[in-house]
């Protein structure tokens, strides 16, 4: 990663590495090794944040934050509009002249609630990788909350006991209950602060009626969650975002805080932000327009979305019965900084997601290990001629391997097709909602028709491709593997060209005392032909 600096002139920019190859390679910077990024296309503002790594921690050095407001650029269709794709488009080649020289394993970008929405999000994201120069992932409301968890949870002090986390951004507000580094219960909401703004109080003005219908509606979103919450308990609680931390600074700047531990059962704050420091703040909002609210203590960016935050903020003190919240110091892209760290160390999240779906759908474990150990040995012997070196494409083989079969868990019949299902849907932490698709499309289509209309919800070209040659490796090595024998296969050898013909070889004379393997193999060639391809064996 280059020199961080505050000048923002423009570079000529490189291309954009293809998605295979932004996921592998060396976890290594070619100019500055110990440098981490983390990118955050939020909803309000878009933030970039770099770290150093210094052993196992990580120190920040320098921080941007643009107010895009992306979620505020929504047609009568739903699609991002032409002013707010501009901003976002300019924000991120700025953004990505400070990336230009840093290696794809050592940046991480994604987008949150807007784009998960938007219905021309696809179009944009293409754009959008351009301009940054690293590819940029759209996560689940469930993947949003790990992370934002994560980097709280990495801030703040572990006093022993439960951490509530709230995280109020600008189209979603992200609830997590966990206990060290782990949620155990982890919501994400659809209102944010730009939304609830723009809808409750349409032409800037800000009165009690407004602001109690804003209140009510975030109620309303709150009350599914809020018993589970309620029942489970925290010893702390705390907001992250801009708008949580903006509240606390009108509130501190106007005197309104709480200075004394309030009453009740549950956890007490000195100096929090309190139901009854928000009354304040309502009262002293009530009758003001956004347009011209001058508050101190108030960013003038921020105060256009300052009313949809204080109804958000105030309906989930009292719905989950939350007696005061302190400010962290720490957010979504911090997460980002933790995770990326965890997978560069050998520590990644997803492996441990892989693991837990094997579980809890009762894979047969050793059956899978043996489709898997095939697949990457006819994947190295074919890697360089199909495009498919480094270790994102053997990753992504092995996952789906290990997965191949987790559609049994609901019938043996179109198990291929239930397991697609179960992948694609299941709550996956670590995982973009794109990996998913990717790897519930090769487990679709691992085993009967081999439908290319399958991979089409994959977002890249490159992504699609690598994926379908991927599949094709599995659906031999499943083939291979239908006798589920623990007796070894003999060394096999595989050949590729780049025109989409495989031919696999046997030693001489295993085919003729293995006539059911033969079989498999000469369906499997019918089936991938009608799809244009060809597979040779003998």
């Amino acid at each position: 990663m280059g020199a961080v600096d505050s000048q923002h002139a423009m570079e000529e920019r490189g291309p954009i590495a293809c998605t295979s190859a932004a996921r592998q390679g060396s976890a290594r910077n070619a100019m500055q090794p110990e440098l981490l990024a983390a990118v955050d296309l939020g909803s309000n503002s878009f933030h970039m944040i770099v770290a150093r790594r210094v052993g196992a921690e990580l120190q920040i050095i320098d921080r941007l934050r643009e107010p895009v407001r992306l979620g505020a650029g929504f047609d009568d269709h739903g699609r991002l509009e032409r002013d707010a794709v501009r901003r976002a488009l300019a924000c991120l080649e700025r953004f990505g002249q400070r990336l230009r020289a840093a290696h794809p394993s050592v940046v991480r970008a994604v987008g949150t609630q807007t784009l998960r929405k938007s219905r021309n999000s696809a179009g944009f994201l293409d754009r959008a990788q351009a301009a940054l120069g690293h590819e940029i992932e759209v996560i689940s409301g469930r993947e949003e909350a790990r992370l934002v968890y994560l980097g709280v949870a990495h801030a703040v002090a572990d006093g022993g006991g439960r951490r509530l986390v709230i995280d109020i951004g600008g189209a979603s507000t992200e609830c997590i209950l966990g206990e060290g580094f782990e949620p155990q219960l982890a919501d994400s909401l659809a209102m944010g602060c730009v939304g609830w703004s723009e809808r409750y109080f349409p032409d800037g003005l800000i009165d009690r009626t407004r602001m109690r219908e804003a209140r009510l509606r975030a109620a309303q979103k709150l009350e599914p969650i809020a018993r589970p919450y309620r029942s489970l308990g925290w010893t702390a609680a705390f907001g992250c975002s801009g708008t949580i931390r903006a509240i606390d600074a009108v509130l501190r700047a106007n005197g309104l805080l709480t200075t004394e531990p309030s009453a009740g059962g549950g956890p007490a704050h000195r100096h929090g932000i309190t139901a009854d420091s928000l009354r304040r703040l309502r009262r002293l909002l009530n009758g003001q327009h956004m347009a011209r609210l001058a508050l101190p203590g108030l960013d003038p960016e921020r105060a256009a979305v300052l009313p949809g935050g204080v109804a958000i903020l105030s309906a989930a003190l009292d719905a989950l019965g939350i007696d005061g919240i302190q400010p962290a110091p720490a957010a979504l892209r911090e997460g980002l900084l933790w995770d990326l760290l965890g997978r560069l160390d050998h520590e990644d999240v997803r492996d441990r997601t892989i693991r837990r779906l094997r579980e809890r759908f009762v894979v047969d474990v050793a059956h899978a290990a043996r489709v898997e150990a095939i697949a990457l040995d006819l994947l190295s012997q074919v890697a360089v001629t199909l495009g498919l070196q480094g270790e994102w494409p053997r990753t992504l083989l092995s996952w789906a391997a290990q997965l191949h079969e987790v559609g049994l868990a609901v019938a043996f019949a179109g198990h291929h097709r239930h397991g697609a299902y179960l992948v694609e849907h299941s709550d996956m932490p670590g995982f973009s909602r794109d990996d998913q698709r990717t790897l519930a499309a090769m487990v679709r289509c691992h085993r009967r028709k081999y439908d290319m209309e399958t991979f089409v919800l994959i977002s890249s070209e490159e992504s699609r491709r690598v994926a379908k040659e991927l599949t094709r490796l599995l659906r031999i090595a499943v083939r291979l593997c239908r006798a589920r024998s623990p007796e070894p296969l003999p060394p096999l050898r595989i050949r590729a060209n780049p025109r989409g013909r495989l031919e696999l070889a046997f030693p001489a004379g295993w085919l003729e005392l293995h006539p059911m393997t033969s079989a498999d193999l000469a369906t499997e060639q019918e089936r991938v032909q009608r799809a244009g391809l060809e597979l040779r064996f003998g």
